[in-house]
């Protein structure tokens, strides 16, 4: 077998075969594909795309190529969430312990951010103490005992993604719906997750800029995933708009509380509310969505998921008296008022351009290696669809560094279009897909 012959196959749009897939992935790793081989598949993938059955077989191969984390010792069925990232997602943090506290174990490994979107780590070191470093022994056997962890990833899971995804960065072959199917999933399969619920972003602050590109990928992450023999759900959520009002870490940690005692914002309810009913649907907790819905609200109305967040905390190292008293997170130094400059109604917040303003402050990474300031970040006071008037704050800019601000403030003024007439609150939830198909809402 000869890596000239699998790229002249798929530069003439011919299917690949499994062993020709694995050679490839294999090789590659190995370092015994050079780049320009590897990029010239990549470039004819992307042009001529993957059915089905050869991106599960990118998936099976990638996924293969390092470690694959055994949680089999872990007591029930384990449901893992993945979101493709968006502007103040900080649903890990509140749904984590929603549904643990509805009986079922959470096992998440998560990551951290990079640009525009917020990482899920990051997020909990803001939280005093808080430690993401476990060993596997302990990881299990917190998950046995509190139903919930949350760690960094410490195996080598994915090898040949990580070296893939760097080439694809640099060949312009990131945005191709199986390329980026295989990425995700390959990952989250060799987590060692049973079941897997995925929430696809869509619009200005998602990867997705398009609902038909979300739909598309949300349909090959699924047949992925049930292709594999992991039941898989994926439900597409809009992220035009920033999620809640909260951008920047210690401030979204807040407004996770805040949703686990009964006062989140209503579309980061309705979020953890949906995704969690599905996660409890996978778990076989509860039978129907809509009873899936009820646990998630009882939980929350009988002070349970709260409770669980302490535990969760404690035992990880963190400070639980953070929850009822938020003084001990660190705040920033200056709170700046961002005011509109005309009347009318909200029609528009760009997300991504939220992300970037918080990022400017601090409270994200342009660069890996850029460390983040905890404190900083932006608090939305007016939302799509709301009224204002000239004068009004439409924002809270969080920060530390006057300069960093000024150029912050600058991007922020131009993601809002106020408009005369009044529009609609944004949709939300667009739709679900199953194997059984798409359902669009």
């Amino acid at each position: 077998m000869r890596i000239y012959d699998i790229i002249k196959k798929k530069r003439d749009n011919l299917e690949l075969t499994k062993e020709e897939i694995y050679y490839f992935v294999e090789k590659y790793s190995n370092d015994e594909i050079p780049d320009y081989q590897a990029s010239a598949l990549l470039m004819a993938i992307y042009i001529n795309k993957m059915n089905e059955a050869e991106t599960i077989n990118l998936t099976e191969a990638m996924m293969k190529s390092g470690d694959i984390i055994d949680l089999s010792d872990i007591k029930g069925v384990k449901v893992d969430k993945h979101s493709t990232g968006g502007v103040g997602d900080k649903t890990t943090i509140a749904l984590a312990p929603l549904v643990a506290a509805c009986g079922v174990p959470v096992a998440k490994m998560s990551g951290r951010g990079l640009g525009h979107t917020g990482g899920t780590l990051d997020k909990l070191e803001s939280i005093e103490g808080f430690s993401i470093d476990m060993i596997e022994e302990e990881f299990i056997n917190s998950v046995n005992k509190h139903k919930i962890a949350v760690c960094g990833q410490s195996a080598e899971v994915a090898i040949a993604d990580k070296k893939l995804y760097s080439l694809r960065d640099v060949t312009a072959t990131v945005d191709n719906i199986s390329l980026i199917a295989s990425s995700v999933m390959c990952k989250k399969l060799a987590s060692g997750a049973d079941a897997i619920v995925l929430d696809v972003k869509t619009g200005d602050g998602a990867f997705m800029k398009s609902l038909d590109d979300s739909f598309d990928l949300a349909s090959s992450m699924v047949e992925i995933g049930n292709g594999m023999g992991r039941d898989t759900i994926g439900v597409v959520t809009d992220m035009s708009e920033p999620l809640g009002f909260a951008v920047g870490n210690s401030l979204e940690v807040i407004e996770a509380i805040e949703t686990l005692k009964g006062n989140g914002p209503k579309d980061f309810v309705k979020l953890c509310e949906t995704l969690g009913a599905y996660m409890l649907l996978l778990a076989k907790v509860v039978y129907s969505f809509d009873k899936g819905v009820l646990k998630i609200r009882e939980v929350i109305s009988s002070g349970a998921a709260v409770e669980k967040l302490k535990e969760f905390i404690e035992n990880q190292g963190g400070n639980k008296n953070i929850v009822d008293d938020y003084s001990i997170f660190k705040k920033s130094e200056y709170v700046y008022e961002l005011k509109s400059d005309k009347s009318g109604y909200i029609e528009k917040i760009k997300a991504e351009e939220v992300g970037a303003s918080a990022m400017i402050l601090g409270a994200g990474r342009e660069k890996k290696d850029d460390i983040l300031d905890l404190s900083v970040g932006i608090v939305l006071n007016k939302k799509v669809g709301d009224s204002v008037n000239k004068g009004d704050i439409l924002a809270y800019i969080h920060y530390n560094n006057k300069e960093k601000l000024e150029a912050a403030k600058i991007r922020l003024e131009g993601c809002y279009t106020v408009v005369d007439k009044k529009v609609d609150k944004n949709k939300l939830i667009y739709g679900v897909v199953t194997k059984d198909g798409i359902r669009k809402i």
